[in-house]
């Protein structure tokens, strides 16, 4: 069993959408998604030509804010797989795939991989942090229609705050129940700001146990894991999990400018620490919870192969 799939270089992924009909309390582009734009269809098109020739990727990922709000989505993944794709995923919230004529036509269209966004761990939590009413309901039921076919593969995230960290381990649970999924991702939430004005950031010290928790229910069910933007020095056994990497990505460029204002790696130990993949903390967590050197330790060499 694999701790994560980790094949995020053979893919690209590309930005197609800015238009998203949840609320999620958590969205990073919620302030900014007004003000950029969505990649062309030129753009899109230059990708294709390129595949054609070098044949250089396995996967394109077709996302936005909400990517199944294009009429157009399912014709872009059978240009896609024309152009010699052999996998096309999409990153989306999932309710509309409770249609399952909708569900049926995109699967037939190419897209083969589902990257669902789960922010809860039943009704109540995450229609509340979504902020619409049914959205959980709907989101279940697109799994179990892509569930009809087997050959799909589901991909869950869910994003860690202080409102959800607690449900993590009933998340895990209720997800390794899902058939076809094959990995759950625990991204530890940033504010694209250099403070938390949601008040959103949970301690990590807090939030720990409970991703410990769910790591392990996950892999006792045979289901990847790959965690985002948490110290790995942290995560103990379970510190193969932590992939901070992602595919290309290709977005408006004014989305880094937000991006970069976070100001990762800014951790005590950065200078004597041997985990080359770790983000450290951000300089909203250090204003929030302070620089952590009481807990953060600095990773020490290693020669296991797998890191």
């Amino acid at each position: 069993m694999l701790n994560s799939l980790r094949d995020h270089e053979k893919y690209i992924s590309i930005c197609m959408e800015f238009r998203c009909n949840l609320k999620c309390v958590h969205c990073m582009i919620e302030g900014t998604m007004d003000d950029l734009n969505a990649s062309t269809d030129e753009q899109f098109e230059d990708i294709l030509k390129t595949q054609h020739r070098t044949g250089q990727w396995r996967g394109l990922v077709l996302t936005g804010a909400e990517i199944t709000l294009r009429r157009d989505l399912s014709d872009l993944a059978k240009r896609a797989k024309d152009s010699g794709f052999e996998n096309v995923r999409i990153q989306t919230h999932g309710m509309h795939l409770h249609r399952e004529d909708y569900a049926r036509k995109l699967v037939e269209s190419g897209v083969d991989e589902y990257f669902i966004s789960v922010a809860g761990s039943d009704r109540e939590t995450h229609d509340k942090i979504t902020q619409v009413p049914g959205s959980w309901d709907k989101m279940v039921k697109g799994m179990e229609n892509l569930s009809a076919f087997p050959h799909v593969k589901i991909l869950t995230n869910t994003v860690v705050t202080k409102l959800s960290y607690r449900l993590l381990p009933d998340a895990s649970t209720f997800l390794s129940s899902i058939g076809n999924l094959v990995q759950m991702e625990f991204w530890n939430y940033w504010p694209m700001s250099e403070k938390d004005d949601r008040g959103l950031l949970a301690n990590y010290q807090d939030v720990q146990p409970y991703l410990l928790e769910a790591i392990e229910i996950a892999h006792q069910n045979d289901k990847a894991v790959e965690v985002k933007n948490f110290p790995r020095c942290m995560l103990g056994e379970k510190d193969d999990t932590l992939v901070n990497e992602q595919p290309t990505l290709l977005i408006d460029a004014n989305f880094w400018e937000e991006f970069d204002r976070n100001n990762f790696l800014l951790c005590p130990h950065q200078d004597r620490c041997n985990s080359g993949d770790c983000m450290g903390l951000s300089e909203a967590y250090i204003k929030e919870f302070g620089d952590g050197r009481d807990y953060l330790t600095p990773y020490p060499l290693t020669s296991r192969t797998d890191r």
